[in-house]
Formats: structure tokens, sequence, C-alpha cells
């Protein structure tokens, strides 16, 4: 009985730690569009992994998730999210920006 329990917690612990590492490096990041803004407007990540950003469009409009440093350019329908996958990072400072709206979505993301 107790060599069952000990074999059941190793090969769950086998199974789980993976999984749980790998959703703690592609933990998401929330930027939130709102009033035609990118909030917030700088978002820090860490160099050198793959990241996920979870773009939220809380506007009735479609914005545009567009940004040249990040070879990115993807549309958000009005009350939508997307998600987008980066990296890994190079240590820098990436813009980006709504194409709808230049003059006020505007962001960075910062790679440490």
């Amino acid at each position: 009985m107790l060599v069952r329990s000990i074999v059941y917690l190793v090969l769950g612990v086998c199974i789980w730690l993976p999984v749980l590492c790998l959703a703690q490096t592609l933990a998401p990041n929330t930027i939130v569009i709102k009033d035609h803004q990118f909030i917030p407007p700088q978002l820090t990540v860490p160099a050198g992994q793959k990241i996920r950003i979870i773009v939220d469009n809380q506007d009735p409009a479609a914005e545009e998730f567009e940004s040249f440093d990040l070879d990115r350019e993807q549309v958000v329908e009005g009350g939508k999210q997307i998600t987008v996958f980066l990296g890994p990072l190079k240590p820098g400072t990436y813009k980006y920006w709504g194409d709808f709206h230049q003059d006020i979505a505007k962001g960075i993301i910062v790679a440490q």
C-alpha cells in the first residue's frame, strides 16, 4: 500500500512538473486597448525567453497591433482578444502601435 502510494506520487510529479514549468515560461502578459490607447504603455518582459501576450480590445472598434520591430501585424476586433507569441527577444526596446489610431495608440515592450 505504501509502495503504491509512493509510485503514484513519483508518477504524478514526473507528469505534472514539465506542464507546470511550461505554463510558467509562457505565462501571459496582458495589454488592454481602451479609449484607443494601449495599457500599459510599456510592458517589461524577460529577454531570451518566449513570451505570450494577450491583447484585449475593450473598445467597440477594431484596432491593429502592429510592429516592425517585432514583425507583427494583427487586427483585434472590438470586444475581442488575440494572442501574440514572441521571442525569444534580445535585450532591447521594441515599439508597437495601433494602425487605426497611430496618434495615440502607441506602446513599447522592453526585454531585459
